[in-house]
């Protein structure tokens, strides 16, 4: 099973910078998308009704705001949000049930600047954390795919003393990312690379992409149960069209 998870920055916007023709041959079984900054009666029909996938989408409230989508191309059993209205009211997490496996399509929230959304971050990260151990307990495996918006450790990101202070490296983010690992669930992308300067979001600011001067906050991590059946994590940085780039993981099941 190929699974691929993408910021997109905007589902309108990346739709005018060929990710039709991206999806179409990407080969993934399952696309999880994220920041989707749309409802899908606001969206063509390339975007809705693909050809060859079923398509699944969790929208903020807010208008042009957030948002979570998930790309099949076999039916899910049952496709689910979180089941709390505070974070399903701004389409942060969508889930999509293939027998004993669950895909996890998440928008982790930005803690922004000085830390203004730290608590609801915060919550958010515990909330999915108890969400995963549930799932687990009852016996299936999770691939939890998305832009966690957290650069775990400083290999994570090109410049980590300067932003210690800065939302998405602040230390309780690091602090609950250091709890997520240990708790049974494995970074896939660490787990067969430990390379320097792999990152998945680059600002549009100061040509960072260009100089690769970026964070590694998108991620597929999984249960450590369903690690043996992981054949690879990459990062897709040759992927244009949003300031993140694709993940890929691929499973043998």
């Amino acid at each position: 099973m190929k699974i691929i998870t993408w910021n997109v920055n905007g589902i309108r916007a990346v739709e005018k910078k060929d990710f039709c023709s991206w999806l179409a041959g990407c080969g993934a079984d399952v696309v999880c998308i994220q920041e989707t900054k749309a409802k899908p009666e606001q969206l063509s029909k390339n975007l809705t009704a693909p050809e060859g996938y079923r398509a699944y989408w969790a929208s903020a409230v807010k208008p042009g705001y957030s948002g979570t989508a998930i790309y099949s191309r076999t039916e899910p059993d049952k496709v689910e949000t979180m089941g709390d209205s505070r974070f399903d009211d701004e389409g942060r997490v969508l889930m999509a049930y293939f027998g004993k496996l669950v895909v996890i399509s998440a928008y982790f929230p930005n803690s922004q600047d000085k830390g203004a959304r730290l608590d609801y971050k915060i919550a958010f990260c515990d909330a999915m954390l108890n969400k995963l151990d549930g799932l687990v307990a009852e016996g299936f495996d999770i691939v939890l795919c998305g832009d966690y918006n957290i650069a775990h450790k400083a290999i994570d990101l090109a410049n980590p003393k300067t932003n210690e202070g800065n939302a998405g490296y602040l230390p309780e983010e690091r602090a609950w990312m250091d709890k997520f690992t240990t708790s049974g669930y494995v970074d896939t992308f660490r787990h067969f690379c430990q390379e320097p300067k792999m990152y998945s979001w680059w600002s549009y600011r100061f040509h960072a992409r260009e100089k690769n001067v970026g964070w590694r906050i998108d991620y597929a991590n999984v249960n450590e149960r369903l690690l043996p059946k992981v054949q690879s994590c990459t990062i897709n940085s040759d992927v244009m069209g949003s300031d993140h780039c694709p993940v890929t993981l691929l499973l043998t099941l």
